[in-house]
Order: C-alpha cells, then sequence, then structure tokens
C-alpha cells in the first residue's frame, strides 16, 4: 500500500483514486490497485503523478511510492 503518496493526495484535499486516474487516464481499478501496491507504478507515471500535483515540492520518489508493509494481526 502506498500510504505516503495517499495521505500527500488527501492533503492536498484530493480523492487519491480519482486523482490517479485523472492523471493517468486509467480506470478506478486500475487506479485502486497500483495505490494498493498490487500493480506498480511505472517510472513515467510516478513523474506525471509528482509533476501534477506536487510541481513545487521536493519529494524524493523513495517517499511517496514506498510500499508499506501490511499490518500482522496481534502485532
Amino acid at each position: 500500500m502506498l500510504c505516503n503518496l495517499k495521505a500527500e493526495l488527501v492533503r492536498k484535499n484530493l480523492v487519491p483514486d480519482k486523482a490517479i486516474e485523472a492523471v493517468l487516464g486509467c480506470s478506478n481499478r486500475t487506479a485502486k490497485s497500483k495505490l494498493n501496491g498490487i500493480t506498480d507504478f511505472t517510472v513515467s507515471e510516478a513523474f506525471d503523478i509528482v509533476h501534477c500535483y506536487f510541481p513545487n515540492r521536493e519529494f524524493e520518489y523513495e517517499f511517496l511510492f514506498a510500499k508499506s508493509a501490511p499490518e500482522k494481526e496481534g502485532a
């Protein structure tokens, strides 16, 4: 799951899956799959997202597109 990317989009008052759909021109299912870490973003897609929504912010791509480990039950 790409929690950092989702959080940064929410901070901009955007619905993450809708924001990804708009930039990539993909379906909602594809956007959700990418945000949930099931399908990877391509490098080109990552650049498009950053340039569209974060043009004046200096992010490390490793920060925005880092996959967080799923929570383990009982931890």
